[in-house]
């Protein structure tokens, strides 16, 4: 049977414990409420080194420690059973809770973020098992962990949610590399059109009234010319003659610097 070693760091406070089950608030508790969280604070910080690996920073991480601890010393109750069986599941807990709720770039539920822990740990079993030779495969983790190909695969994606990429990040591999963004959406045709039609505005209001009309009806109502002829009482060919004179200067006038000095 295996021999429980106490660590360097996990002193014997049961007595303290005691005093502070029988004091009423006041000074004297908050005092021993003092003292056994410093005695314990060196615990708290081994079990923060812990998960020094996952990307967050170490002084965080003890501040996290730091609070399980203190929730650890509030609920503690002598009597049943030492301190460290139960402060140890508080503090990792409250790490957990750390990782869970805070350090996800890209928010997933906590089912998601579950399955994210088992295909993680499954994936590092079985690459040590192998000696790193390949990734296991969807079958492979879904056998290892109980889990289904569709829960193996959100797990997989969920690995890649733990940390989002800057949309100004470069991903070209040379110094011409381009940004994530430039790889997003593509030029919206209809903002050309808004500006072609505000430039055209001023043009048409110096039109006549019965070259407003024609352009009207070929361009909005899409009329033939041998119809708008018909309607406006001329022939099709003096129509054909005043759509493009109308349109010629329609974008003339749209060329022209405004007093702003910009186009108009």
């Amino acid at each position: 049977m295996a021999t429980h070693h106490p660590h360097d760091d996990t002193p014997d406070t049961e007595l303290t414990f005691l005093r502070m089950a029988r004091c009423p608030p006041g000074r004297e508790r908050d005092l021993l409420f003092e003292e056994l969280v410093e005695a314990w604070l060196p615990m708290a910080n081994r079990l923060a080194r812990r998960f020094r690996n996952k990307g967050e920073n170490i002084q965080d991480l003890e501040q996290v420690a730091a609070i399980g601890l203190v929730k650890a010393v509030e609920r503690y109750e002598p009597g049943r059973g030492a301190f460290e069986p139960y402060a140890v599941p508080t503090i990792t807990g409250e790490l957990r809770r750390h990782f869970r709720d805070h350090t996800w770039d890209v928010r997933v539920p906590r089912r998601v973020q579950d399955l994210r822990n088992k295909v993680r740990a499954a994936r590092r079993e079985l690459l040590d098992r192998s000696g790193g030779d390949g990734e296991p495969g969807v079958g492979e983790l879904a056998a290892h962990t109980g889990l289904t190909c569709d829960e193996v695969r959100d797990g997989l994606e969920a690995l890649e949610s733990y940390s989002a990429l800057s949309l100004d990040a470069e991903t070209g591999a040379t110094e011409d590399g381009y940004s994530l963004a430039d790889t997003l959406g593509a030029a919206e045709a209809g903002y050309d059109l808004v500006a072609d039609r505000e430039a055209a505005k001023a043009g048409l209001r110096h039109l006549p009234e019965r070259e407003r009309t024609i352009l009207y009806l070929r361009f909005f109502e899409d009329m033939t010319q041998a119809r708008i002829a018909e309607v406006v009482g001329i022939s099709q060919m003096h129509v054909s003659r005043l759509i493009t004179r109308s349109c010629a200067s329609v974008r003339a006038h749209a060329a022209r610097p405004s007093r702003h000095g910009q186009v108009a």
